[in-house]
Order: C-alpha cells, then structure tokens, then sequence
C-alpha cells in the first residue's frame, strides 16, 4: 500500500516523461552523436571526431553567416525593445482611445503566416514595381534595390522581422509594466517625480525581468532565421543575408547531416553565451534573479 501510494503520482506525470524523452532527449542526444560523424543520412556513418567541428570554425562561410546574423541582431532587437516598451507604456497607462484596436493591430502581424506577409514584402520593395520606390519616384528620389543590394538588403529584412514579431514584444513588456503596482507610481508623483523620470527610475527597473526575457527570446530567434531570408532573398544578394540559421539548412538540404548537426551545436553554444550575458546585463542591482 505504501509504495502504491508513492508510485501513483509517478504514473500520472509518466506519459509526458515519456514523450519528452522520445522527442526531446533522444534526439537531442542523437544529434550530437551525429555531429562527431560524417552522414549523409543513408549507408554507415564515419566517426570523425572533431572533424566537423574544425571545418566550421575554419570555413570563412560559417563566420560570415554568424556576421549576417549578429548585423540583423543590432537592427532588431534593440530597436524592438525600446519601440516595444513606449507602445506598452501607451497601451497600459495612457488615456489612449481606441486602445484595444492598437492592441488587435499590433498582435496581428504576430499571428499571420510568415509566408504570406514575405510575399507581400517582396511586391512592396520590388526595385521595378515597388510600391515604396513609386512613393520614392513621386518625390523625385531615385530607385533603391532594397533586396537586391547588399547595403540595403539586411535593413528591409530586419523591418520584415521586425514588423511581424513586435506584437509579441509588447504583449511580454506590457505584461510586465502591468505587474507594477498603480501605488508606485502614485507615490512617485507625490514626490515631485516628472512622467520621464518615473519612466527611468520605476518603469525601467520594475520590468528589467521581462526586457532580459525578450532579449533571450528573441536572440534566438534572430540566429535561427530562416524563412526570412529563405523566402524573400534566397540569402542574397551575395551572401548578404545568409542567416545562420539558412546555413544551417544548406548543409541539411545538401545531406551534409553531420556537419549540419555540429552547426546547431555551436549556434546552441553561441546563443547560450549571448543569452547569458544579456541576462547577467539586466540582472537587478540588488543581485537577485
């Protein structure tokens, strides 16, 4: 009776147990054994220790994708936090009309599909036909190949980026500033405290946790980047948008599975790294976590 009594919890939680393992843990596990070899997914596979992992780090192609990456990390994520964080504070201290048709419109590019919203971006900017360079002719200015050169193909990228997942940026900040006790603020007024030094003195601070939150996220969404880039580019104009994440799938698709799973582990690695330091960057004053 008293091991029935201790196994029956274990029974109920088994079944998530169960599927985390077939499809979190062993393939995880897999993949790193795959990194150490050389497959192209039929036939033996050929141990080659560190092989995979000194080709990477030697190929100009891998640090160019990191640097392609990083570069729309700089045209992303801060830009999205601070722009994320002034329409929060509109949306949930402000007498802003219409505030729930902001925050309707600001989420809906979150939940459209990738593809479609690509697709329009690509008749928008068209060098040819575009609808932004017919704006740029009406005003007499000249024609910009915003995906065809490499100046300006990472920047319309990082606003594709940008335009879909910033609804997502303010639901997180705007949960956070709603955390915030209303009596903070109240006490900070009757203090002599103006709108913009409670901005930087309470409402930065108090929602520090949900900044270092969105900065982890969305690093790692950055550097897996791929539909993007995929759909739009193709990573060019000449490598210029080549993601790491899109040269992640050119060893996939080129059956290149060993290598490709040496990639996701030193992108996992880099990423772990730059997450780490953000978080240690936004960690509260007072040490706690």
């Amino acid at each position: 009776m008293r091991v029935r009594t201790w196994l029956t919890p274990y029974v109920f939680v088994s079944p998530f147990f169960l599927v985390f393992a077939a499809f979190g843990v062993y393939p995880l596990i897999f993949a790193l054994q795959l990194s150490f070899t050389r497959w192209r997914g039929a036939g033996e596979a050929v141990f080659v220790g560190l092989g995979n992992y000194s080709y990477l780090l030697s190929s100009p192609d891998f640090w160019a994708s990191l640097g392609n990456s990083a570069v729309l990390w700089l045209l992303i994520v801060p830009v999205q936090v601070v722009a994320g964080l002034g329409a929060a504070v509109l949306l949930a201290n402000a007498k802003l009309r219409l505030r729930g048709f902001f925050r309707v419109a600001f989420i809906a590019p979150f939940v459209t599909p990738l593809v479609a919203m690509a697709q329009v971006w690509i008749v928008v900017f068209d060098t040819d036909y575009g609808l932004v360079n017919y704006v740029l002719n009406l005003v007499g200015l000249p024609d910009v190949g915003w995906l065809t050169s490499t100046t300006w193909s990472k920047p319309t990228l990082a606003l594709l980026f940008l335009w879909k997942t910033t609804g997502f940026a303010i639901i997180i900040l705007l949960a956070g500033l709603q955390a915030v006790p209303g009596q903070v603020y109240e006490a900070a007024g009757l203090d002599g405290a103006s709108r913009w030094r409670q901005f930087w003195s309470l409402t930065v601070p108090l929602v520090r946790r949900s900044i270092a939150f969105l900065v982890v996220v969305q690093t790692l969404a950055v550097f897996q980047m791929f539909a993007e880039p995929y759909v739009v580019t193709q990573g060019g104009p000449y490598g210029s948008t080549e993601t790491a994440g899109l040269y992640l799938y050119d060893h996939i698709s080129a059956s290149d599975l060993g290598t490709g799973a040496a990639n996701s582990f030193l992108l996992v690695l880099l990423v772990f790294g730059l997450s780490l330091g953000a978080v240690r960057l936004l960690r509260p004053k007072d040490g706690t976590s």
